[in-house]
């Protein structure tokens, strides 16, 4: 039986401002925030990723900060147990 073709995620066009990205990146001219260089090949993506973004091309939403941080906190909250709830601490009142 024939394959089902997969729907595509990012269009062809966000994939060559992608690309066009990677030729900076490797000449040694993509910068990034206050002009500081790109130092490695995934922040050159991501910077050719939110161009596409910003010129309204078809690409997948970020992923939030909000539920990455659930499923860490998932993962680690299995793995440790319960504290011990924390004492009272009493008050030194100087009387004069």
């Amino acid at each position: 039986m024939a394959r089902k073709a997969k729907k595509r995620r990012y269009s062809r066009s966000a994939g060559s401002d992608v690309e066009s990205e990677m030729r900076r990146y490797k000449k040694g001219t993509a910068k990034s925030g206050r002009g500081g260089r790109v130092k490695n090949r995934k922040q050159a993506i991501a910077i050719g990723l939110s161009k596409a973004r910003k010129k309204g091309k078809k690409v997948p939403k970020k992923a939030s900060k909000r539920t990455t941080a659930k499923k860490t906190s998932r993962k680690t909250s299995k793995k440790t147990s319960r504290k011990a709830p924390k004492k009272a601490s009493k008050r030194k009142s100087s009387k004069r």
